[in-house]
């Protein structure tokens, strides 16, 4: 684990793959290593793109590492996908999308089952975000799936949220009466050349005119073509100016509320793990199930008695 440590922090890209498979696997040593790199981290800035299946975000994401790589920025993306119904491993979808950049060392891409978490977020996301930090990327792009109230969880690990919309989807939507508009600092409203772009675009600055200010920062919503990268130009600026908005009391802030949720989602996903552990065989586990599916016991009343 020393000479992995020390290899990944030298930003080895072999050492960087192997460390997130040692934490996708559930590896004992895998918390070893995220221990060891941690007091590094804190360098990467980190955007998360959260939004409708379908909306573009890999495509986007593509056109602004394009950029950033040729501005000079050494760039991670990771991009969590639905899990496969057979192997329960990610959909290589955004690799795809992503194929243009697979020889650049500069860009290092990692798709990541969701395996059903909340959000679309694998538990196993968490620490790899801190280990590319850790490998020396100056940027990370997170990119999760679908688009709901569970897709909060995405604002519990980025610097800056991008949501991704596109006109004329339910999802899109949805996303304007599912609280999701909250969740932002960015706004993205892809395949502008659709016909129904304008009045998406009102509808949304509509919504988002009721809602609260954000500690003064005005949200953007911006039209890209993300295919003929159209529009990425002006989605760059606008991360660069929340980051610059946020300062480094605002960044240090934020990152402390995330950092503060990411510990509970540990926390918490370890205690189901031990908790499962210790009912696998337990009979009157087994029973209290019995009785909750016989409608004599009400699910919360059963999670009392086992906390009891």
């Amino acid at each position: 684990m020393d000479d992995l440590a020390k290899r990944l922090l030298e930003g080895d890209r072999r050492a960087l793959a192997r460390a997130i498979s040692l934490v996708e696997d559930g590896d004992p040593a895998a918390a070893e290593l995220v221990a060891a790199v941690y007091p590094h981290t804190g360098g990467a800035a980190v955007t998360g793109f959260t939004g409708p299946p379908g909306a573009g975000k890999s495509t986007l994401i593509a056109a602004l590492v394009r950029r950033r790589r040729e501005q000079g920025a050494n760039v991670a993306v990771l991009a969590v996908d639905p899990s496969s119904p057979f192997s329960g491993g990610a959909v290589l979808g955004d690799r795809i999308r992503l194929a243009e950049h697979f020889l650049d060392g500069g860009v290092f891409i990692r798709s990541m089952a969701a395996r059903g978490a909340l959000g679309g977020l694998a538990e196993a996301a968490l620490q790899t975000l801190l280990l590319m930090d850790a490998s020396g990327r100056s940027e990370i792009e997170l990119e999760t799936v679908g688009v709901g109230q569970g897709e909060i969880d995405v604002a519990g690990h980025a610097d800056t949220i991008v949501l991704v919309l596109v006109p004329g989807s339910g999802d899109s939507v949805q996303a304007l009466k599912a609280g999701v508009m909250e969740i932002p600092d960015v706004i993205v409203i892809n395949k502008r050349e659709h016909p129904l772009t304008d009045l998406f675009v009102r509808e949304i600055k509509g919504v988002l005119a009721l809602a609260p200010a954000q500690d003064g920062w005005q949200i953007p919503v911006l039209t890209t073509e993300a295919a003929s990268g159209a529009g990425v130009e002006e989605l760059e600026a606008a991360i660069a100016a929340h980051r610059a908005q946020l300062g480094s009391s605002g960044l240090e802030e934020r990152r402390r509320r995330n950092l503060r949720e990411e510990v509970l989602a540990l926390a918490t996903a370890q205690h189901r793990r031990e908790l499962e552990r210790r009912l696998e065989g337990d009979a009157s586990f087994a029973a209290t199930i019995e009785e909750v599916a016989a409608r004599r016991l009400d699910p919360a009343s059963a999670a009392r008695r086992l906390g009891g």
